[in-house]
């Protein structure tokens, strides 16, 4: 059985089974399999849950294609995105799919001029992908009808909440038809979601592909150093490896295009890829980068969706991901196909407890490491040259070279001769001012997460409060006390122990980040008020009698 054979049992058309040939296709994902005949036989509304990077788009864009009907002269499907990059993306893999259908989709988005977007629309259009706010600009212009739609897509719908888009996705549907297909994809589930789900899908079946927070093929390290020496840092670790094929992450557009064209700039072969660029540049740019002609990628997360490069040495968070699951797709970019591969995180002092957080929720190692020395990056450089000529000594072809050899040896010093080659074949390769210095973070940040505070099992971190019964405090109060100062959610203040002169309590990891630097010095001559308990310990102890423990300024 063929590869595509596969997709031919999901009910798919032959017309589209060429289609998706000609992306280079080989079988459905998980949640494509699951979706796709859901999708086509046409009966109730899907959620589907699966993380980012997963083949969301295929798994309802296919059907929907293959389901849409040229020339009925009106907008038959929405598909709603939470950003511009994304709206782009989702149009461009559309229109992939339609093969010779003759049928139009339209991006959508703030930024774009809405004028070219209007001709568009009034010449007609099938599907219509578009991010929240430019949707509802265009809908009160009454430049797009959405009356009659058989389709309403919410992709990445968590992220869309996250963003703070729930009024004005509920703005959109009571534009929509009551007799229509609903779809909602989202990596996560959390409440808002049902909510939403139970309020405008009264019935509606969970199509659900496991999420897997790990990569046991890739070792995870992170270096802290400041934002503006993150390019150095990343000439170094490229510069040490013998090998460096390797996708680099940037949050945003403006972002991968500056660090790609510094690293041009310095000579190596790197390129960007983010939502900006055409379908065509961005094929181009990707074939170059797997037939190795280019060996760094700097790409945004909505931008490397689709990326599928079994070899890759590295995976570099350039700038820190926004979330555990943003992350393991990230790095699970490498270590594939039974292969080692390296996951390299630059995070800034401020971005400590993020990653930390990471850690925690995807329960693995992340390991500190020291930036490479300019020393030892030359001395790698020089190793590999010395071993690239031995072998070329040893085994190569080089006797067209020997009149060269000759002349020269003739007139000049042998070492004098190979240093000059040297310098015209390599430059200042081998030079210390080619790397800038790089000021590392205080000692402040050369923390452990599990060193000087108790953090429990379950990503919480213990507190000392220098507030008692003697101070008026029960569980209660205390719990409000610091909701109202720290502005975090009570509900996430736990295990509270009030004895007389002092409490604990349990709260996760990044609130207690922002409570501790809340009351920092809040405590008699300015004393922190909260600090990260040594030990845990639910029973007064002689620190219960300290006279000179820190009081809280009333």
């Amino acid at each position: 059985m063929s590869k595509l054979e596969k997709f031919r049992e999901l009910g798919l058309s032959e017309e589209t089974i060429s289609a998706i040939a000609k992306k280079g296709f080989e079988e459905p994902s998980q949640i494509q399999a699951l979706t796709i005949p859901k999708l086509l036989e046409n009966t109730i509304d899907i959620i589907g849950q699966a993380q980012t990077g997963t083949g969301k788009t295929a798994a309802f864009g296919l059907p929907i294609v293959e389901r849409i009907i040229p020339g009925k002269g009106f907008v038959q499907a929405l598909i709603l995105v939470p950003t511009r990059e994304l709206a782009i993306q989702v149009a461009e893999e559309l229109s992939s799919f339609r093969g010779n259908k003759d049928i139009s989709i339209l991006p959508v988005y703030g930024g774009q001029s809405i004028d070219t977007q209007l001709r568009r629309l009034k010449k007609g259009v099938e599907i219509v992908v578009g991010t929240p706010g430019r949707v509802i600009d265009h809908i009160k212009r009454r430049t797009l009808d959405l009356s009659q739609i058989g389709y309403f897509i919410l992709d990445e719908a968590d992220e869309m909440l996250n963003m703070g888009f729930l009024e004005d996705i509920e703005i959109i549907f009571a534009t929509t038809p009551k007799e229509k297909r609903t779809l909602l994809f989202s990596a996560t589930m959390p409440t808002r979601i049902q909510k939403l789900a139970s309020n405008y899908m009264p019935k509606y079946e969970l199509l659900k592909v496991k999420a897997k927070l790990t990569a046991d093929l890739t070792d995870q390290i992170y270096f802290e150093v400041h934002e503006a020496s993150k390019l150095e840092a990343l000439c170094r670790i490229i510069d040490i490896e013998s090998e460096f094929y390797a996708l680099v992450f940037c949050r945003t557009r403006n972002k991968a295009d500056d660090v790609a064209r510094k690293l041009s700039d310095r000579g190596y072969e790197a390129a960007a890829l983010h939502g900006d660029i055409t379908q065509h540049q961005r094929e181009k740019i990707l074939n170059s980068f797997k037939r190795k002609r280019i060996n760094i990628l700097v790409a945004t997360d909505v931008a490397a969706r689709g990326i599928d490069i079994d070899d890759l040495t590295h995976v570099i968070n350039f700038s820190i991901p926004q979330n555990p699951e943003a992350y393991v797709h990230r790095i699970g970019r490498t270590g594939r196909a039974g292969r080692q591969g390296t996951a390299i995180t630059f995070i800034t002092p401020s971005e400590f407890r993020k990653l930390m957080r990471i850690q925690q929720q995807t329960k693995v190692e992340i390991r500190k490491e020291k930036l490479p020395k300019v020393k030892n990056v030359i001395s790698k450089k020089r190793e590999r040259v010395i071993a690239e000529i031995t072998n070329i000594l040893e085994n190569g072809n080089f006797e067209d070279n020997l009149p060269i050899s000759y002349e020269l040896l003739a007139k000049y010093n042998a070492d004098n001769v190979i240093a000059a080659l040297m310098t015209h074949a390599y430059k200042d390769e081998f030079s210390i001012t080619k790397y800038a210095s790089i000021d590392e973070p205080s000692a402040r940040s050369k923390r452990h997460p599990n060193e000087n505070y108790a953090l429990e099992e379950n990503g919480k971190t213990r507190l000392f409060i220098a507030l008692g019964k003697s101070d008026g405090m029960d569980p209660r109060k205390l719990i409000d006390f610091i909701q109202k100062n720290a502005k975090v959610d009570a509900r996430n203040i736990r295990g509270l122990k009030v004895f007389d002169n002092f409490s604990f309590a349990n709260v996760p990891f990044e609130d207690a980040e922002i409570i501790i630097q809340t009351f920092r010095n809040k405590g008699r001559n300015n004393k922190p008020l909260v600090t990260k308990a040594k030990e845990k310990s639910d029973s007064p102890d002689r620190s219960d009698r300290r006279s000179d423990r820190p009081k809280h300024r009333r």
